[in-house]
């Protein structure tokens, strides 16, 4: 992200799960964001603005300031002038509504007219409610208008006892959301492309509970799935052994963006069936797994006795797969691959990006400090088959994942 400092105004709707968007706006003044929170009146009943004023760092607006102009204009418009993106959470039943036909009789719908950022939409409601016919038109036409983006909510069990969808996104992924927003300005530049990525590490089992295996986490493919899906790609996520597209709790099958597909594999020839299956129908293959490269020969289907697990442990390679997909792609499809390295990063990348006919490969030490496997974030250098070269200091792990596909966007399309 460039070093001003940004700019997310936060509206809270009124049910209880205002609760999480104290968590959001915590974070990201702890992050150097710039926050100014909108409480409606409803809210207020859940949680104070005095919460929120001291979670922000600045004031917390309320209906009751509507009418007091803020440097000299109306509060609406400086907020709405002021705001580089909009949340809003939760989104209530009610406040839906007003968005669908552009009614304005608060701060917060006010505002909303008054401004023309992008808007991030995380609803929050009672299972019956949210499943109405009318709530379901209001959401989507809502959706249909470019500035608005939207978090579908979960399922899980509701404030109201009541086992069903309604649940509002969790923090976490609300807070990827807001940083792709912050990156992006709301473009879907990826509309239309088909992504598949890979993820996590590979595990190759000896017995049922003891295997050959490497420290990656996913989160690097987890952050690719991400920016790609918040930027309008439809993606398919080969996900291995760690991780979860939320950063955090796991998300029902029913919360998960329509483009979004997760296909859960184990080691290195499961993930090879799932890359080279989709392979056909994707544009662009992002290979962010770390596959490993050997297996045990034999693989036994009971727990062996300690003293049954031979000294000398007989190995046997696993398929190359970013080699094979190189072999296997189209002229129209790019295929990119990550080279995880200790030392020289640049001279190993550029050998395998011409052995393996990749079109692109991105480089990343993990021998530096917060960088590679397990850390939120990372470096790298990209490299593409033409020669072309970028460096990308250490970032989080999602702006890196930005910073690739516009890496790849700017030199393939």
């Amino acid at each position: 992200m460039a070093d001003e400092k940004r700019r997310v105004l936060v509206g809270v709707g009124g049910g209880i799960a205002a609760y999480k968007v104290c968590e959001v706006v915590s974070t990201l003044a702890k992050s150097g964001i710039a926050v100014r929170v909108m409480v409606t009146e409803a809210a207020q009943q859940f949680v104070t603005p005095l919460t929120f004023a001291t979670l922000s760092r600045d004031r917390a607006y309320t209906n009751q300031d509507f009418w007091q102009p803020e440097h000299g204009r109306p509060l609406h418009i400086d907020l709405g002038e002021w705001a580089e993106v909009f949340l809003m959470a939760p989104l209530t039943a009610n406040t839906l509504a007003k968005l669908a036909w552009g009614a304005a009789d608060n701060l917060l719908t006010n505002t909303v007219l008054a401004s023309t950022c992008p808007i991030l939409l995380a609803p929050a409601m009672n299972t019956d409610m949210w499943e109405q016919r009318v709530v379901q038109r209001n959401w989507q036409q809502v959706q249909s208008d470019p500035r608005y983006h939207s978090i579908n909510p979960g399922e899980g069990l509701l404030a109201c006892d009541r086992v069903g969808q309604g649940r509002m996104a969790e923090p976490a992924e609300i807070l990827a959301h807001l940083h792709s927003l912050l990156y992006t300005g709301g473009r879907q530049d990826l509309a239309g492309k088909r992504l598949l990525i890979s993820a996590g590490g590979t595990r190759e089992h000896l017995d049922p509970v003891r295997f050959i295996g490497n420290p990656a986490t996913g989160k690097m493919g987890l952050a690719l799935a991400q920016a790609a899906v918040h930027r309008g790609a439809i993606v398919t996520l080969v996900q291995a052994a760690g991780g979860s597209i939320a950063g955090g709790e796991a998300r029902s099958a029913s919360s998960t963006p329509s483009n979004l597909h997760t296909i859960s594999v184990v080691d290195a020839e499961a993930m090879r069936q799932a890359m080279v299956k989709h392979l056909p129908s994707h544009d662009w293959v992002v290979m962010a797994a770390a596959v490993g490269d050997v297996k045990p020969a034999h693989y036994s289907p009971e727990k062996l006795p300690k003293q049954a697990i031979p000294a000398s442990l007989p190995l046997e390679p696993v398929p190359d797969i970013v080699a094979e997909l190189g072999q296997l792609k189209h002229p129209h499809q790019r295929l990119i691959g990550f080279a995880a390295q200790t030392g020289e990063i640049v001279a190993p990348a550029w050998e395998k990006l011409q052995r393996k006919g990749l079109d692109a490969i991105v480089a990343n030490p993990i021998d530096q400090p917060d960088s590679g496997f397990g850390s939120d974030q990372n470096q790298a250098v990209l490299l593409n088959a033409q020669g072309q070269r970028q460096d990308v200091p250490r970032c989080s792990k999602l702006e890196l994942a930005h910073q690739i596909l516009d890496f790849v966007q700017s030199n393939f399309g």
